[in-house]
Formats: C-alpha cells, sequence, structure tokens
C-alpha cells in the first residue's frame, strides 16, 4: 500500500505526542480496548496488503509490454512483503493473523469487486486512487498509535513505487488520446465515493476501531476530528487527480 506524495501532511509544528502516542506496545496494550484497536487495524491493513499483492499480480496480465508486466511483478512483490510484515507482528503479540484478518474480508472484496477494472489503465487510476485513500486513512490512525505500532504502520505505507508509475503512464495516455481523460476523471470519482463508503463502513462496523477514532482510546480525537480528517483524505485526493492531469 502506498501514499505516493504522501498528500497528507503534517503540520510545521505538530505537537508533541501525549497519552498512548507517547507509550510503547508494552504500556500501551495494558488497556484491552487499546489492544483490540491494533488489533482490527492491523488485521484490515493485512488483508488489504494481501489484496494489492492479488491485484498487482491480476493487472500485470493487462500490462501493454514486458517492461509494464515487469514493473507491475514487482510492486506486487513489495505489497506481500508488507503483508508478511503484519502478519509477522500479529504473531508476535500473540494473535492469530487469519482470524485478525477475517472480519475485514468481505468489504475488502466487496469493494474490488464492485471497482474491477475495465483495461489497463482504469487499473492503474484504481491503485494510484484507491491505494492512496487508504494510506491517508491509516495515516489519520497512526499519529494516535503507540510508537511501537505506528513504526510499523508507517513502514507498510511506504510508496511501493505505483504511485509515480501510474501518473507517467496515465498522463501519457491521455496526452496520446485527450478523450481518454475524461472517461478516468469519472472511473475516479466512483473510486473515491466508494472508497470512502468503505472505510466508514469498516469503522462503524467496528467499536474497537471507531472508539479509537472517536475518543476513547485515542488520544485527542473527536467526531468533529473525523469530519475533518475525511476532508483531508478529500483535498489530498483533488491533488492526485491533478497530478494525473484529470478533474476531480
Amino acid at each position: 500500500m502506498e501514499t505516493p506524495d504522501n498528500a497528507t501532511e503534517a503540520s510545521e509544528e505538530a505537537p508533541a505526542p501525549t497519552g498512548i502516542a507517547a507509550q510503547d506496545w508494552a504500556t500501551a496494550s495494558a488497556d484491552p480496548q487499546y489492544r483490540a484497536a491494533v488489533v482490527d487495524l492491523l488485521g484490515a491493513l493485512a488483508y488489504g496488503e494481501l489484496a494489492a499483492f492479488e491485484r498487482l499480480a491480476e493487472d500485470a496480465k493487462l500490462a501493454p509490454t514486458l517492461g509494464d508486466k515487469a514493473a507491475l511483478a514487482k510492486m506486487a512483490s513489495a505489497e506481500f512483503h508488507h503483508f508478511e510484515q503484519l502478519t509477522d507482528r500479529l504473531t508476535a503479540i500473540e494473535e492469530e493473523p487469519t482470524a485478525a484478518m477475517e472480519p475485514f474480508a468481505k468489504a475488502l472484496d466487496d469493494f474490488h469487486r464492485q471497482t474491477a477494472p475495465s483495461d489497463w489503465l482504469e487499473g492503474l487510476v484504481k491503485a494510484y486512487v484507491g491505494d492512496s485513500i487508504a494510506s491517508d486513512f491509516y495515516r489519520e490512525i497512526a499519529a494516535r498509535l503507540d510508537t511501537d505500532t505506528r513504526s510499523l504502520v508507517l513502514s507498510v505505507l511506504d510508496d511501493t513505487g505505483h504511485g509515480n508509475f501510474a501518473v507517467e503512464k496515465v498522463r501519457a495516455a491521455i496526452e496520446a488520446e485527450p478523450r481518454v481523460g475524461g472517461r478516468l476523471a469519472l472511473w475516479a470519482r466512483r473510486l473515491m465515493g466508494e472508497a470512502l463508503s468503505q472505510a466508514q463502513r469498516v469503522v462503524a462496523d467496528r467499536d474497537a476501531l471507531s472508539t479509537m477514532l472517536v475518543g476513547g482510546v485515542a488520544d485527542g480525537f473527536d467526531l468533529a476530528e473525523v469530519g475533518r480528517m475525511f476532508s483531508r483524505i478529500t483535498e489530498a485526493h483533488t491533488k492526485r487527480m491533478a497530478a494525473l492531469g484529470l478533474a476531480a
């Protein structure tokens, strides 16, 4: 998973972490509700990385050149490595990875089924837009995590290179055939709506995660801040659309 331009930017003078965000895992996990929230988060991330690996491997079949196919295969490998990091962490904290991922499988599978690309360019836009929205969402949550979990989450959100790859290929396609841009802009808007709906459903269905977001075990997060969070994610999406040469 990636956020190619790290579009959700931290403020220049971010306050020093307090509460759970200043604790390590050993200390923070003494709170059973916080522990449950982290297990949910790692499970959701792990399944997302596994799905990203599968999708990139499938997209490679649509690649128009051997070089494009090899590039996507390399990115898929990076996603699988992220998946292994997350499942290793779940095992290390004595949680069963499959059980942690299971609650999120249907929502993610439904999202991918409802947004199956019809061609190579739609697949590139989906990976660029969809993965980046998810990464922005997880980065927002990461700021409220304990230091150990935050470090892991941020490491698996590192850019696999797909962002720049997608921008290059999509912009070149639009330059060659400008009318392609309109179709891809509509596709990206649909992806944005589906991705945000999915994120909201996942949070609403998991009590520990929703409590983390709206205040409970999280540090300084409230309902108003959740609204601002989704506004920041939307703004980042608009910037990415511009990078692709598409209207938001």
